[in-house]
C-alpha cells in the first residue's frame, strides 16, 4: 500500500508581494484558504499547510529593520498593502486549520517567502527567516516539522537540519508538460507519478512532489475540458490508482488562491472524491507523518489518521 501526501502552500499576499500579483488570485486569497479548508474538512482529508510565518503574526510596523533583506523587501506592507491587513496575516486562518480535527499539519513556508535557492540569498537570511518564523509561532503550541521552499527554489537545507526540521518537499523528479499531462490524461500514462522519500546528506527526509494541481490552466484548460475530462483530475486519479497498487506516494501541492470559483473547487472535489473512494486502499498522511515512518522503517509506526477510515 502507497500513501498520498497534500501539502499545500499557504501564503496569502506573500506569494506575490516581491512580483506583479496576478490579480484574481490574490483577491481569491483569503476565500480560497477557507474553501480548501471546508473541502479538506468534508472529505476528512488531512494536509501539510506549509504557512508563511508572518501571518501568524497580528500586527508589525511593515519595516522589519532587522532582517537582512532590509525595510525595502517588506515594502508592499507599507505601500500596497498599507491597508490590506487581509493579506499580511492569518492567524485566526492558521489557528481554524491547526484545531481542525481531521489532523492538519501546519508547516513552514519561510516567514516572507525569501526563495532559499535563490543566488543572493545567504545563509544568514535563511536563518533569520527561519527564526522569525519559529519567532511568530511561540503564541501557539505548534512545533514546525515540515518544510516547503518557496516557489520549490531548494537551498540551504543544512540551515532547515540546524533548526530541527524533519523534512522538506523536494522537487519533482520530471514535470510533464502542459500537452505531456493532456497526453497522459486522455491516452494513458505509463509512469506511475509515485515518489520515493530518501533520507538527504544532512538527515532531512525529502518528500518530493509529483504534480501540481493547477498547472494546466487558462485558455489551454477551457478548450480542452470541452472535449475531454480534466486532464489534472485524470492525472491524480491514475496516481492515487499507482499508490493503491504499490508502494511509494503520490505527492500532490497547491496553493489555496487556485480555487479562484466553480472550476477549480469542482477539480478538487472530484480528486478528493476519488481519493475518499480508495480510502482503505492508499495511506492519506502528513508530510511529518511520511517523515516519521521513513525515520523509523516500514511498520514500527502506528498506521496514519485517515478520516473516516478509523
Amino acid at each position: 500500500m502507497g500513501s498520498v501526501v497534500i501539502s499545500v502552500d499557504a501564503e496569502l499576499g506573500w506569494g506575490f508581494h516581491d512580483v506583479e500579483p496576478p490579480t484574481e488570485r490574490l483577491e481569491s486569497a483569503r476565500v480560497g484558504w477557507k474553501r480548501l479548508a471546508g473541502l479538506c474538512s468534508e472529505y476528512e482529508i488531512p494536509a501539510t499547510w506549509a504557512v508563511v510565518g508572518h501571518l501568524f503574526l497580528r500586527d508589525c510596523d511593515g519595516r522589519h529593520a532587522d532582517h537582512p533583506r532590509g525595510p525595502h523587501w517588506f515594502r508592499a506592507e507599507r505601500d500596497a498593502w498599507a491597508d490590506r491587513p487581509s493579506l499580511r496575516y492569518g492567524p485566526n486562518l492558521i489557528a481554524d486549520v491547526a484545531s481542525d480535527p481531521v489532523g492538519h499539519e501546519i508547516g513552514c513556508h519561510t516567514f516572507s517567502h525569501v526563495l532559499f535557492g535563490s543566488e543572493g540569498t545567504t545563509a544568514d537570511t535563511a536563518r533569520a527567516e527561519i527564526e522569525a518564523c519559529l519567532a511568530a509561532t511561540r503564541a501557539t503550541d505548534l512545533s514546525l516539522q515540515s518544510f516547503v521552499f518557496p516557489r520549490n527554489c531548494v537551498g540551504h537545507r543544512d540551515v532547515l537540519a540546524e533548526y530541527g526540521f524533519e523534512c522538506y518537499r523536494g522537487t519533482a523528479p520530471s514535470e510533464q508538460t502542459p500537452l505531456g499531462k493532456l497526453t497522459a490524461a486522455t491516452v494513458g500514462d505509463p509512469e506511475p507519478s509515485l515518489v520515493t522519500p530518501t533520507i538527504d546528506e544532512y538527515g532531512l527526509v525529502d518528500i518530493p512532489a509529483s504534480l501540481y494541481l493547477f498547472s494546466f490552466e487558462g485558455r489551454p484548460r477551457r478548450l480542452v475540458t470541452k472535449l475531454f475530462a480534466d486532464p489534472i483530475v485524470e492525472h491524480a486519479r491514475r496516481g492515487i490508482d499507482a499508490a493503491a497498487r504499490q508502494d511509494g506516494v503520490f505527492h500532490v501541492w497547491l496553493h489555496p488562491n487556485n480555487l479562484l470559483g466553480r472550476p477549480e473547487i469542482a477539480r478538487m472535489r472530484a480528486i478528493f472524491d476519488y481519493l475518499d473512494r480508495r480510502r482503505g486502499e492508499v495511506r492519506i498522511e502528513t508530510m511529518g507523518q511520511i517523515a516519521d515512518r521513513v525515520r523509523d522503517g516500514a511498520g514500527t509506526v502506528p498506521e496514519p489518521t485517515t478520516g473516516s477510515s478509523e
